[in-house]
């Protein structure tokens, strides 16, 4: 009786998730932040209720991937970031190069006329004066969908979320393979594969954080049987997709050693360059560069660090300080990661997903700059581990679209705080739990 009655409540939990998502794909503006957050609200108690029961784990994944399935013919409310995901794919599309030109340049009498270029896309664009910055993989993705839908957004959009999908189902699988090699409970790959960030944020909102991370999760299981090529090249590609993983690098040289760490980076070396090389020259370089410096000097949401230190800079010098705070936290994470990085080897492939979760937290909570997107990566990491301190920021980060309540973008600094002292709050209680568990293993041992 007792299991029947659980079993009911988790369909039920799975009807009322695919309802919220329904309505969040297809009647919530981002603008409308009450609706969002309770619809988002009712989703996350759902995924909180499902992690807690035991129902068929195969009838979850495939309630995983239905979720995700919602979402395919909706244009995306929560981003305007895929307008320029078709921008320069209609480029590639044409056989012009994405990174040379601003697309304000390209709206100029004197510039070349492309095919789908035109001011009404441009005016959506959300970086009309920045080069674009995204990686070679992402940009195969682009020129695929423009090929496939050149005169239809919405069409570019299911065919990038279609690619998007598959990597989703990808990670999950690998996910629940890692888990299985880690000796860790299976369910676990739910705490990722029902989440509702992870949902609404890739597949959703069409975020390529998707690719990345199902490549990396490649990459970690390909390590498991020693298999250092083939991880090495989708080690590769994950940086093809989003630049994020070169931070990891110093964490699989622990693992490795030296000398099979130099196979081992010649690989991904030679991937990446592969990758770039057709559309990379030494003005692409100084374009991307330049790009990169605006998002570290000038480019700044949700953060915790950063705001605290951009307070105390008002103070000191009266105005933002962010061209210095940014570049100096910037290289404060690089010397923690390194810091992190110098422990003794890295035996197994879970301590080595464990540091790569370490590095990436404390790379947000210095960042100036923390989409909700950002975190799907670290609750990935982070499933193969005992720390649930991402599914509580995944659940608190809704709280950042507060921001799009009015055409101002003003960001309601109160959430912001109330996001980050929970989130903060349950990290330094697992950190003293595990340090417990820690102390009571050595004094059994």
């Amino acid at each position: 009786m007792v299991a029947a009655k659980s079993n009911a409540l988790s369909y039920a939990a799975l009807a009322v998730s695919a309802v919220a998502y329904v309505v969040l794909a297809y009647a919530t503006p981002r603008a409308d932040f009450t609706q969002l957050l309770l619809l988002y609200t009712v989703a996350f108690i759902a995924y909180l209720q499902l992690n807690r029961q035991r129902l068929n784990l195969r009838h979850c994944l495939v309630a995983a991937i239905l979720f995700r399935l919602i979402f395919l013919f909706a244009t995306p409310a929560l981003t305007d970031d895929f307008f320029r995901f078709v921008w320069d794919g209609r480029l590639l599309a044409a056989g012009i190069n994405p990174y040379l030109y601003l697309p304000t340049f390209l709206m100029q009498p004197e510039a070349p006329q492309v095919p789908g270029i035109t001011q009404e896309l441009f005016a959506q664009l959300n970086s009309q004066n920045y080069y674009s910055v995204y990686p070679p993989v992402a940009q195969a993705v682009f020129w695929l969908a423009a090929q496939l839908s050149p005169n239809s957004i919405l069409g570019s959009v299911v065919v990038m979320r279609l690619i998007l999908l598959l990597a989703e189902a990808g990670s999950i699988l690998l996910l629940w393979r890692l888990l299985r090699k880690m000796a860790l409970p299976e369910k676990h790959v739910l705490l990722y594969a029902l989440n509702p960030l992870v949902i609404i944020e890739l597949v959703g909102n069409l975020h390529f954080e998707a690719l990345m991370i199902f490549f990396l999760l490649l990459a970690l299981y390909q390590l498991f049987y020693h298999r250092l090529v083939w991880s090495g090249f989708a080690f590769g590609l994950a940086i093809g997709a989003k630049l994020l993983p070169l931070m990891f690098l110093p964490f699989v040289l622990r693992k490795l050693g030296w000398r099979q760490f130099i196979l081992y980076g010649t690989v991904v070396l030679i991937t990446v360059v592969a990758q770039f090389a057709p559309l990379v020259n030494l003005q692409v370089l100084q374009n991307i560069s330049q790009s990169l410096d605006l998002y570290f000097q000038k480019f700044e949401f949700n953060a915790s660090i950063y705001y605290l230190l951009r307070w105390l800079g008002f103070r000191l010098v009266g105005y933002n300080a962010i061209a210095l705070i940014g570049p100096l936290l910037s290289l404060v994470t690089l010397i923690a990661i390194l810091s992190m990085a110098s422990v003794k080897k890295l035996g197994s492939v879970r301590r080595l997903a464990g540091y790569m979760g370490a590095a990436l937290t404390v790379y947000l909570l210095l960042s100036t700059t923390v989409h909700p997107w950002y975190l799907t990566t670290l609750l990935a990491l982070t499933v193969m581990s005992h720390f649930r301190f991402a599914i509580t920021w995944t659940g608190l980060a809704i709280l950042s679209y507060a921001t799009y309540r009015t055409p101002a973008y003003r960001e309601d600094l109160l959430l912001v705080a109330l996001e980050y002292s929970l989130v903060l709050l349950w990290l330094v209680v697992e950190l003293y739990l595990y340090r417990q568990r820690r102390h009571h293993a050595n004094l059994n041992g």
